[in-house]
């Protein structure tokens, strides 16, 4: 069950299931500014990328089943969080639409475009060198894009070029997102007043 509210470009939601309790609160508008108590340290590190590099204010709460492990939480907050994002941007009137990002890291080297397209989808081609970064399983990086993809509603490539180190990696990807979240949210000028789709809606 979600409770949203929103005002201009920003949003709050809540979302409370029997397995996590989670709330989001963004501004698109911001300067980057973030708190996170996820309980998932790597992925509290991990958002702080999307925050800083999208220029996002970004406020996220999490309680989850960790005991069990740390899927639910990290889907979950993907979910909430694409929700939130889907929720400030409203009818995507006057946005730039398509953002794209290359970013490296040392030897690691990663892309990303996304399209505010209504359509979720999510394509990867991520190539991991080991199963965890710490305490963080490496495939939680895909239960978090698709639950971002799933309700914002956007089309998402993500692809590694380059790599080995997959704490490189994975903070090349975050990093990439953000500012390809960035782009295709930010306010065309030169459109103003319209949805940029010919068909007239996204």
């Amino acid at each position: 069950m979600a409770k949203h509210t929103v005002s201009e470009r920003t949003a709050r939601v809540e979302r409370n299931t029997n397995e996590t309790r989670i709330s989001v609160e963004l501004n698109l508008d911001g300067s980057g500014q973030a708190h996170f108590e996820t309980g998932v340290p790597f992925l509290d590190h991990m958002l702080d990328q999307i925050a800083r590099h999208g220029l996002i204010d970004l406020n996220i709460k999490a309680k989850g089943d960790l005991e069990i492990d740390a899927h639910h939480t990290v889907e979950d907050i993907g979910i909430t969080l694409g929700q939130a994002v889907s929720k400030a941007i409203g009818d995507k009137k006057g946005i730039v639409r398509y953002g794209h990002a290359y970013v490296p890291l040392d030897e690691a080297l990663s892309r990303v475009v996304i399209d505010f397209s209504g359509r979720p989808q999510l394509v990867e081609d991520i190539h991991f060198t080991s199963k965890a970064i710490g305490n963080f399983e490496t495939e939680l990086v895909h239960e978090f894009f698709q639950g971002f993809c799933n309700h914002a509603l956007v089309t998402l490539h993500i692809d590694t070029l380059r790599g080995h180190n997959s704490h490189h990696i994975v903070e090349t990807i975050f990093k990439a997102f953000g500012r390809a979240l960035r782009m295709a949210i930010s306010p065309d000028p030169r459109a103003a007043d319209v949805i940029p789709s010919t068909k007239g809606s996204l």
